[in-house]
C-alpha cells in the first residue's frame, strides 16, 4: 500500500497514507500529519518490523477540511481505493459474503487525548457477511459476538444514542440470544435514530469516519482540550486498520502495556489484560482484569514475546511507553504505541533511570526537560505523603487498586453535574468512568471508581492530571447514589471520604496523612542537581514539560 491524494493533488499534507508509506522521515515524527495513533503505526511498521495489523490513515488536514467545509469532493473514492487495497494485502474483501474484510476505525490526535476521540471497531459486519465470518473462522458464535459488539459501538459512537437505551447484552451466551438480540439492536438504533444501520460497508465507514471527526468538538474533548491547553484548530486523523480478534477464543485477549510502572517508575512492564475481549473492554473500565503476568500463565512464549517487544519500543522511543496489543489465537498484534503518561513520582525515577540505562543514555539535559520544577515540587508532595495515617485500620472503609498517587478528602458525589454544581472539593465516585466524565474529573479532588483496572481511561486521565485515583473497588457496591461496603456501611452523597491514590485505602471522613520531612527522593535530588548546570532552553524540548508548563 502506499499513499493517494485527498483534497488537492501535490498537496502532500493532505493525503492518505498506508501504515507502511515511506514518507522520507521516521513515522513517529509526524504526528503533525498523521497524529500520534498514526506515527505510531507507521514507525512500528516500517521502522521496527513490529506485528501490526495493516491499514492506512486519513491525515489531520482532511479533518481540518471537514470542520470548515463538510465531506471533502473525492474522499469517497479515495477511501474506497485504499480499502480495495488493503483488502489485496490480505487477500479478503470489504463486503464479501465468503470471507469478509472487517476493520477498525480509530481516532488520532497528535497530542494524547486518552478515551476522548471515538472508535468504532468490526466495521463492514452486516446481515449477510456475518454469516461468512462465521463459516470461514467456523465460530458462529464469535461472528456473532462480533456483530453484536459492531452495533453497540455504531448506535453510541455514530448515532450518538445513550448506551442504556440500547436492548442490555443477554444473560445467555447461545447462538440464538446473540442472533436475536443483533435484531433487538437493529431495531433499536433505526427507531431511535430515524436511519437503519447501514447494510453497505463503505456506507458504514463513511458514517464512522465522519464521527471521528466530530468527536473532536465533543463536549468531553473540548474539555480535557481546555483543560490540557491543547489547541482546538488541531483536529484528529482517523485510522483504518484490519481487524484482528481477541474475543476469538482458545488463546485471544487484549490487553495495555506500559513499558515500566507509570505510577512508580519501577523498570518492569506495567498493566491489564482480558482474555476473549475486545480492546475496549480494557481502556473502558467495565471489566475486572488480570494483571499482565497472567499472560505467562496462558502461554509464556507470547508472555516473552510481549516483554521483548516492550523492551525494543522503550529504547526505541528513548522513553516509557504505552502499548495496546491484541492476541488472536495464539499471535500477538500491536495497535498502539506512544509515549505514556506517568506520575510525577515515576517521571523523576524514569527519567534518571533513563540516564543510567546503557540502552537509552539519556543525557543530563534531556532528564531534567522530562520533569519541569513543577512535577517536582508535585513529586515532593506525594512522597511526603506517607502512607501511614492518623486513622487505625478499622477505620478503612475499603480498597481498590491506587492508580494515581496522593491523598484527597472530599464530599461524595456521583455524577459529573454534582461534581460541577459544588462548591467545596470532591471525590467523584463511579461504577466506571466513561469519556464524558473528564468534565467532572477536571474538577474533582480525586476520583473513586468500583470497577475497572489500572489502564482505564479514568486511570490513565487522573495519573496525567495529578488527580489522586482508586480504581477497581470491587467488593463496593454503587446503588441509589450510595457507596456500599460489605459490612453495610454506607457513603451517601455529601458524606465525606478521604482515597490514597498509592495505597487504594478509602475512609469515612477525613483522614489525615503523616508527613514524613525526612523523605528525600535521590531521583529528584540528582534532578535538582543537574538542572543547576542545565542551559535553560533545554527545559522546553520534552513533551510531557510542555503539557505540564501550560496547566
Amino acid at each position: 500500500m502506499t499513499s493517494t491524494s485527498v483534497l488537492e493533488p501535490g498537496r502532500p499534507t493532505r493525503e492518505i497514507f498506508s501504515f507502511d508509506h515511506d514518507h522520507g522521515c521516521p513515522g513517529k515524527d509526524l504526528a503533525h500529519l498523521l497524529g500520534g495513533k498514526g506515527a505510531g503505526l507507521a514507525e512500528m511498521t516500517t521502522a521496527l518490523g513490529i506485528n501490526v495489523p495493516p491499514g492506512f490513515t486519513i491525515a489531520l488536514p482532511v479533518c481540518r477540511q471537514y470542520r470548515e467545509t463538510g465531506w471533502p469532493d473525492g474522499l469517497d473514492r479515495e477511501v474506497e481505493q485504499n480499502i480495495a487495497r488493503l483488502g489485496d494485502v490480505l487477500g479478503r474483501r470489504f463486503g464479501d459474503p465468503v470471507d469478509p474484510l472487517l476493520v477498525a476505525v480509530r481516532s488520532g490526535s497528535p497530542i494524547s487525548m486518552p478515551g476522548m476521540l471515538d472508535t468504532v471497531l468490526n466495521l463492514g459486519i452486516t446481515d449477510e457477511t456475518v454469516e461468512g465470518l462465521a463459516s470461514v473462522s467456523r465460530d458462529e458464535r464469535f461472528a456473532w459476538d462480533s456483530y453484536r459488539r459492531f452495533l453497540q459501538m455504531f448506535g453510541t459512537t455514530v448515532r450518538d444514542l445513550p448506551a442504556d437505551s440500547l436492548p442490555a447484552a443477554p444473560a445467555g451466551s447461545d447462538i440464538p440470544s446473540l442472533r436475536q438480540h443483533v435484531r433487538d439492536l437493529n431495531d433499536a438504533i433505526a427507531q431511535q435514530s430515524g436511519n437503519a444501520v447501514p447494510q453497505e460497508p463503505l456506507q458504514q465507514l463513511r458514517e464512522a469516519v465522519e464521527a471521528v471527526f466530530r468527536s473532536w468538538d465533543s463536549v468531553r474533548a473540548v474539555a480535557y482540550r481546555e483543560h490540557e491547553k491543547i489547541d482546538p484548530d488541531l483536529g484528529t486523523a482517523v485510522n483504518v486498520q484490519a481487524m484482528v480478534f481477541g474475543n476469538r477464543g482458545g488463546i485471544s485477549g487484549t490487553g495495555v502495556a506500559f513499558t515500566r510502572d507509570p505510577r512508580t517508575g519501577a523498570a518492569t512492564p506495567y498493566g491489564d489484560y482480558l482474555p476473549n475481549a475486545q480492546g475496549e473492554d480494557v481502556v473502558a473500565g467495565s471489566a475486572r482484569t488480570l494483571p499482565l503476568d497472567a499472560i505467562a500463565d496462558i502461554d509464556s512464549g507470547l508472555h516473552a514475546e510481549l516483554v521483548r517487544v516492550l523492551r525494543r519500543l522503550e529504547i526505541h522511543y528513548r522513553d516509557l511507553c504505552d502499548v495496546e496489543f491484541t492476541i488472536e489465537n495464539g499471535r500477538l498484534w500491536f495497535l498502539q504505541t506512544r509515549v505514556g503518561k506517568r506520575g510525577a513520582l515515576a517521571a523523576a525515577r524514569i527519567a534518571v533511570d533513563l540516564v543510567n540505562d546503557s540502552q537509552i543514555a539519556l543525557s543530563h539535559d534531556e532528564a531534567v526537560s522530562r520533569v519541569s520544577r513543577e512535577l517536582r515540587e508535585r513529586a515532593r508532595a506525594e512522597l511526603h505523603e506517607h502512607d501511614e495515617t492518623d486513622a487505625g485500620e478499622d477505620a478503612c472503609f475499603g480498597v481498590g487498586l491506587g492508580a494515581s498517587g496522593g491523598f484527597a478528602t472530599g464530599r461524595a458525589v456521583f455524577s459529573s453535574q454534582a461534581a460541577l454544581a459544588a462548591n467545596d472539593p470532591v471525590i467523584l465516585i463511579r461504577p466506571e468512568t466513561s469519556p464524558e466524565d473528564v468534565v467532572g474529573m477536571s474538577v474533582a479532588a480525586g476520583v473513586l471508581t468500583t470497577a475497572g483496572g489500572l489502564v482505564s481511561h479514568a486511570a490513565v486521565v487522573a495519573r496525567g492530571w495529578g488527580v489522586p485515583a482508586v480504581v477497581g473497588a470491587h467488593d463496593l457496591k454503587i446503588r441509589d447514589d450510595c457507596l456500599f461496603a460489605p459490612d453495610g456501611r454506607r457513603i451517601g452523597v455529601g458524606s465525606e471520604l478521604t482515597i490514597d491514590g498509592a495505597s487504594g485505602r478509602i475512609w469515612i471522613g477525613a483522614v489525615v496523612p503523616i508527613p514524613v520531612d525526612a523523605i528525600e527522593s535521590p531521583a529528584l535530588a540528582l534532578l535538582d542537581e543537574w538542572d543547576s548546570h542545565t542551559d535553560a532552553d533545554a527545559r522546553v524540548e520534552h513533551p510531557q514539560l510542555k503539557a505540564e508548563e501550560t496547566r
